[in-house]
């Protein structure tokens, strides 16, 4: 089990978090990945990413957060609905997360994906900041292809999974029980809701051209799909976010067709080639115009998974009414 031997006290506020409640820096033992690792109470927090910094401001622990690593490709954080909290905390950087940067701001906690954030190529990986006696902690999801500690959850049931996890390192275990319990509670209202009848078939389109990159089975959108009465066409596919041909998704003949929205081509860009490619322009969902657009904040593992499945669900509410 990995320990870290860290003593801060912890001078709270009226008005902050109620982290280690009796004012003194706790030890507690969080799995990370299947691995056990003995967590002292984070002081200066490194988030990558805006489903990283929405789980920790979605547990009130913004002050608790040194800053964040934000590459372009994200939506602006003025649109994010702890757009408050972004601005309490420092911008770090654009670029991908780096060792370098984690030393240079003195971070004793990182928080952040595998192979979205830590990787085995740019020399920042759990076990690199284990050495440095910086914490780290990874997104259950993301454990799906983490070598050597399998640890596999549905994409939503990781959300939960994180979130009562963060609120055990930061001592805030009932706030996080009682987050859980209301991201759950919407969930259910929309799978309550949810078309009766035969799913939907759903086509969630990242990007390419040549080759379409799509979600299989192991990411948010996934469930989102679900949830909300579809059906993923690539659901069988027992990976992550993952290349496939345009044959696959003409003999499924989707109904629907859901739009990654992030990076230098927006979604209208992404309609527009899906309108005009003879692989595309007769599938069902683009000869009806079914096009649903997914932000990449409610794409990626975060509470923002659950705004996504309420806005799908009532767009296919609306498909069916």
């Amino acid at each position: 089990m990995k320990y870290f031997a860290l003593t801060v006290v912890l001078a709270l506020t009226a008005c902050g978090a109620d982290v280690a409640g009796d004012g003194a820096a706790d030890t507690v033992t969080v799995n990370r990945c299947g691995e056990p690792v003995a967590y002292t109470t984070p002081r200066e927090a490194v988030v990558y990413e805006g489903g990283s910094a929405d789980k920790m401001f979605a547990l009130g622990l913004a002050e608790y957060v040194r800053g964040y690593v934000m590459p372009p490709a994200n939506p602006p954080v003025t649109e994010s609905p702890w757009a408050s909290e972004y601005a309490k905390v420092d911008f770090l950087s654009d670029d991908l997360l780096n060792k370098e940067l984690v030393v240079d701001v003195a971070a004793d906690f990182v928080l952040a994906g595998w192979n979205s954030g830590f990787s085995d190529k740019r020399g920042i990986t759990p076990e690199i900041l284990d050495g440095l006696g910086v914490m780290s902690f990874m997104h259950a999801e993301s454990c799906f292809n983490y070598p050597g500690h399998p640890e596999r959850w549905t994409p939503f049931e990781g959300l939960y999974t994180d979130l009562t996890r963060l609120g055990r390192i930061f001592g805030v275990p009932d706030r996080a029980e009682t987050l859980v319990g209301e991201l759950k509670a919407r969930v259910e209202a929309v799978k309550a809701q949810a078309p009766v009848g035969e799913p939907v078939k759903v086509f969630l389109y990242d990007s390419g051209t040549e080759q379409p990159f799509t979600a299989g089975s192991q990411v948010p959108p996934n469930d989102i799909i679900r949830f909300a009465g579809g059906e993923n066409i690539f659901a069988g596919l027992d990976e992550r976010w993952t290349q496939v041909g345009w044959e696959p998704v003409v003999e499924a003949a989707p109904e629907v067709i859901m739009i990654l929205d992030y990076g230098d081509q927006s979604a209208e860009e992404k309609i527009a080639f899906l309108e005009s490619s003879p692989m595309t322009r007769e599938l069902p969902a683009v000869v009806a115009g079914n096009f649903f657009v997914l932000d990449y904040n409610e794409g990626i593992s975060g509470p923002r998974n659950v705004d996504g499945v309420e806005r799908f669900g009532e767009y296919l509410r609306g498909m069916k009414g």
